[in-house]
C-alpha cells in the first residue's frame, strides 16, 4: 500500500515538473517498515514543507496539506514525526500547542499588497470611529478602549512577531540579534502606553495623596435657612405627578393622533423643565422602527409630547414647519449623539436632554464633561453645546453664558455624586471609613437607585434630596438643593424623617386601598419643610395626595385634591402649634372674642375635637383639638371665650390656635352665681356631666360615616363622624 501511495506521489511530482513548476522543495520522506526511522511526509502535497527524514519529520509549511501549525499528526506537518515502525502518514505528533507559529509562519506580503492592506486597515479604523465616535480625549475611557483594541494591540503583535523572527531567523528573514532587540524594545511602547493609562487611573482615586480634598471641593455648598430661602408653595405651580405618571399620560395621549401611532412612538426621555413658568415634562417622538425611519426621514419627526405636571394635562404638540430632524432615533448621519460628537471631536459629552425654549422650539442640551482629578476623576461640566433639533446648528457656550430658558445642564445623577464626594471626603480620606466624623450622604431611593426629585425655584429646576448620616439610619439631618443650570448648591439643616419613611407613613393612611406613594417633593407650608406626594393606584393613576410634616412625620394629611390636602394639613399644623408667617413677619393668626352659642365634640382619627360656634360669628365653626387645647373643656354654652385661630381659606371650619385665659363667664348667671371652670387637667369627657353641668352626650366616634364638623357643631351628634 505504501509503495502504491509513493509511486502515485512521484507521478504527481513528475507531472508538476513537466508543467514548469519548481518542485525541488516538494517530496516525501522515506517510509520504512520495521526498524526504519520513517517519519510523516513533511508536506505531502503542494505545500512548501521539507521532506521527512531521520528521527523526526520537519514542520510542515503553511498552506500544504500538512500545514496545521499547532502540532497534531506528524504525517501532516506536525511538530515531531512518526516513530520507528510507524508509517509516513500516521506518525503521532508530540509537539505542544504554541504561539510561536506567529513568528515562524508570519510573512509580510509584497510592497503592493502591504500598501493595500494598510489602506484597508485605515478605512476599517475610520469606519469604526465614525460608527462608535469616541471622544478624542485622554480623559475618555471610550477613547482608550478604542485605541487599545484598534491600535495598540495590533501594533504590539506585529512588533513582537518581527522581534521573534529576527531572533530565530526564517526563510525570508536572516537572523539578526540587533534588529530583534530593536523590535523587542519597540514592542514595549504599546505596553508603556497602557501602563501610563493605568497610572493615571490610580492617580484619579481618592486614596491618592491630596485627592480627597479635591473631591470635596468639586461642588461647593452654602448652608441657608429654609424659611428664608424657600418661598411658601404656590399650589398652582406644584408638580403633583412623577415621571412614571407623566410617561403614562403622554403615551396615552399619543393614541389620540392615529396618523402618528403607526409611524412614531414617544421617547422615554421626558425631561422636566420650566416652560412659561410651569413645570412640565417634554419628550420627542421617535421613529417606530428602521423601516418607519426610511419612509419618514425626509419629513422628519413632526411633534413632541408635553405633560403639565400641575394640571396633569397631556398633549402632542405639532411642529408644522420645524420638524425634528436630529434625534436619538436617527440611525445614521443625523443621530444626535453622532452629529454633536463629530462636530466637536475633542469634547466628552455627558447625558443629553431634550428641551423646548419659551417659544416651544425643540433643542438638544449637550453638556461637556471635564475631569479635574487625574485622568478619570472629579467629573464636572465645563461647557454646554446647544443643538437645534430642526436644523442641527450648534452653539458652544460656557456654563455661565447658558440662556435662562435652559434648565438641565448638570445631570441630576452627577450632582448627587458630587455632593456625596463632599459628604464623604470633607474631613479626609481616612476619616471616610475609619472615624467617619461628619461623614454624610444623600438618602437612597426605594428601588436601589439614587433618591431625588425636582423643585421649581426662581424659574430654574433644582434637584432635591435628603441628607443622612453615614450609618444610613431612618432620619435625615437636612436636605440639599442643587441648581441644574448653574450648579449652585444649598444645604438646609432640618432633622426629620427620610423620604422612604414618609412614603410608608403616607401609604399607611390608605393601606386599605393599597395605594403607593411617589417619591416626596419638598415644599414650604407655613414656613415648615413639608413632604408632598401623590398616592397612585395599581394602574399608576393618581387618586389622592398627602402632606407630611418632615419633623413630625406621624402627622399626615390626606385629601382627594391638592386644595383639600392643603386645608387638612394647615389645620394639622395649627393643632400642633405651628403658626404661619408672611414675608413681613405677620402671622395668619387672628384673635376673636365672643359668647359660645353651641359646643359639640367628636373623636376623629383617635383625637378629640370640640367644635364651637359664637354668637357674633355666623357661619364660622372653630375647631379646638385636644390635647393641645385642653382648656376648652372648662367652657360651656353661654360662656365668653377669647382665643386666637388660624384663618383657613375656602373653609368654614377654622382651627383654633390658642385660648387666651381669664375671660370665661356664664352668660345666664342672672342670679350672680358664677360657674367655676374645671381645672385644665380635668377631662370633661370622662365624667357623666359636660362643662355645662348637664348630662353628657355620648362622644361621637369615627367609623367612616358621612358626618362633617358642621354636623357636630350643629349638635347633630347622633351620627358618626367621617
Amino acid at each position: 500500500m505504501r509503495l502504491v501511495a509513493q509511486s502515485g506521489l512521484d507521478a504527481l511530482l513528475e507531472a508538476l515538473r513537466q508543467s514548469g513548476m519548481n518542485t525541488d522543495d516538494m517530496g516525501s520522506g522515506p517510509s520504512a517498515g520495521a526498524g526504519a526511522s520513517g517519519t510523516g511526509a513533511g508536506n505531502a502535497g503542494a505545500g512548501a514543507g521539507s521532506a521527512g527524514n531521520g528521527a523526526s519529520g520537519s514542520r510542515g509549511g503553511v498552506g500544504g496539506f500538512g500545514g496545521f501549525p499547532f502540532g497534531g499528526f506528524g504525517g501532516f506537518g506536525g511538530n515531531g514525526g512518526g516513530k520507528g515502525g510507524k508509517d509516513a502518514a500516521g506518525g503521532d505528533g508530540d509537539g505542544p500547542v504554541s504561539f510561536d507559529f506567529l513568528a515562524n509562519d508570519f510573512h509580510l506580503p509584497s510592497k503592493k499588497w502591504l500598501v493595500i492592506f494598510i489602506l484597508v486597515a485605515l478605512l476599517v479604523v475610520a469606519g469604526a470611529y465614525w460608527w462608535f465616535h469616541p471622544a478624542i480625549n485622554i480623559h475618555s475611557t471610550d477613547f482608550w478602549g478604542f485605541v487599545f483594541i484598534v491600535i495598540l494591540l495590533p501594533v504590539f503583535l506585529v512588533l513582537w512577531t518581527r522581534s521573534k523572527q529576527y531572533k530565530t531567523g526564517t526563510k525570508e528573514v536572516t537572523k539578526n540579534e540587533g534588529k530583534a532587540k530593536t523590535f523587542r524594545l519597540l514592542s514595549f511602547i504599546p505596553v508603556a502606553v497602557v501602563a501610563l493609562v493605568a497610572i493615571g487611573a490610580v492617580m484619579s482615586m481618592a486614596i491618592f495623596p491630596g485627592n480627597a480634598e479635591k473631591y470635596s471641593n468639586v461642588l461647593k455648598t452654602d448652608t441657608l435657612e429654609f424659611a428664608q430661602d424657600i418661598k411658601e408653595v404656590n399650589y398652582n405651580e406644584i408638580p403633583v405627578i412623577d415621571r412614571d405618571s407623566a410617561i403614562l399620560l403622554g403615551n396615552r395621549e399619543m393614541g389620540s393622533i392615529p396618523e402618528y401611532v403607526s409611524q412614531f412612538e414617544v421617547s422615554n426621555l421626558y425631561s422636566q423643565i420650566n416652560y412659561q413658568g410651569t413645570p412640565v415634562r417634554v419628550s420627542p417622538l421617535g421613529y417606530a422602527d428602521l423601516f418607519k425611519w426610511f419612509t419618514n426621514r425626509e419629513a422628519g419627526i413632526p411633534a413632541y409630547a408635553l405633560v403639565n405636571m400641575t394640571t396633569q394635562d397631556a398633549e402632542i404638540v405639532r411642529l408644522d414647519d420645524s420638524p425634528i430632524h436630529y434625534s436619538q432615533s436617527e440611525p445614521l448621519v443625523r443621530n444626535i449623539d453622532r452629529h454633536v460628537q463629530l462636530s466637536y471631536p475633542f469634547y466628552m459629552f455627558g447625558e443629553k436632554s431634550f428641551e423646548i425654549d419659551e417659544d416651544g422650539h425643540p433643542w438638544w442640551i449637550c453638556p461637556v464633561k471635564d475631569f479635574t482629578i487625574g485622568l478619570f476623576g472629579g467629573e464636572t461640566i465645563s461647557r454646554v453645546v446647544l443643538c437645534d433639533a430642526t436644523t442641527g446648528e450648534t452653539q458652544d457656550l460656557a456654563v455661565a453664558d447658558c440662556p435662562e430658558w435652559v434648565d438641565r445642564v448638570f445631570p441630576a445623577d452627577l450632582l448627587i455624586k458630587q455632593y456625596n464626594w463632599w459628604g464623604m471626603y470633607n474631613n479626609g480620606w481616612f476619616n471616610s471609613f475609619l472615624g467617619q466624623e461628619g461623614v454624610v450622604r444623600t438618602t437612597p431611593g426605594t428601588d436601589g437607585t439614587l433618591g431625588y426629585n425636582y423643585i421649581a425655584k426662581d424659574d430654574d429646576v433644582w434637584v432635591y434630596t435628603g441628607v443622612t448620616s453615614a450609618t444610613a439610619d431612618n432620619s435625615i439631618i437636612g436636605f440639599v438643593l442643587v441648581n441644574q443650570r448653574t450648579q449652585e448648591s444649598h444645604f438646609y439643616s432640618v432633622a426629620g424623617a427620610t423620604e422612604d419613611s414618609a412614603m410608608q407613613s403616607a401609604e399607611g393612611q390608605v393601606q386599605n386601598l393599597r395605594y403607593t406613594s411617589t417619591f416626596p417633593l419638598l415644599i414650604n407650608v407655613s414656613n415648615q419643610p413639608t413632604y408632598f406626594m401623590a398616592l397612585k393606584d395599581g394602574a399608576g393613576l393618581v387618586k389622592k395626595f398627602a402632606m407630611i410634616d418632615i419633623q413630625r412625620y406621624q402627622n399626615v394629611a390626606v385629601g382627594d385634591t391638592v386644595a383639600d390636602t392643603q386645608k387638612a394639613y394647615e389645620a394639622l399644623l395649627a393643632t400642633n402649634g405651628v403658626v404661619a408667617e408672611d414675608a413681613s413677619g405677620a402671622t395668619d393668626v387672628k384673635t376673636v372674642k365672643g359668647t359660645i352659642r353651641s359646643m359639640n365634640q367628636a373623636v376623629i382619627e383617635g383625637n378629640t375635637h370640640f367644635y364651637v360656634t359664637l354668637e357674633d360669628e355666623n357661619g364660622n365653626i372653630f375647631d379646638f383639638a385636644l390635647p393641645g387645647l385642653l382648656d376648652i373643656v372648662g367652657y360651656k354654652v353661654g360662656d365668653v371665650i377669647n382665643f386666637t385661630y388660624v384663618e383657613s381659606a375656602g373653609s368654614n371650619v377654622t382651627p383654633a390656635y390658642e385660648i387666651l385665659g381669664g375671660d370665661a363667664s356664664t352668660a345666664d348667671a342672672g342670679d350672680g352665681a358664677a360657674v367655676e371652670k374645671p381645672a385644665a387637667g380635668d377631662n370633661a369627657t370622662a365624667g357623666d356631666e359636660n362643662a355645662s353641668g348637664e348630662p353628657q352626650d355620648d362622644v361621637v366616634q369615627q367609623n367612616g360615616a358621612a358626618q362633617t364638623p358642621a354636623d357636630v357643631a350643629a349638635g347633630d351628634d347622633t351620627k358618626d363622624v367621617a
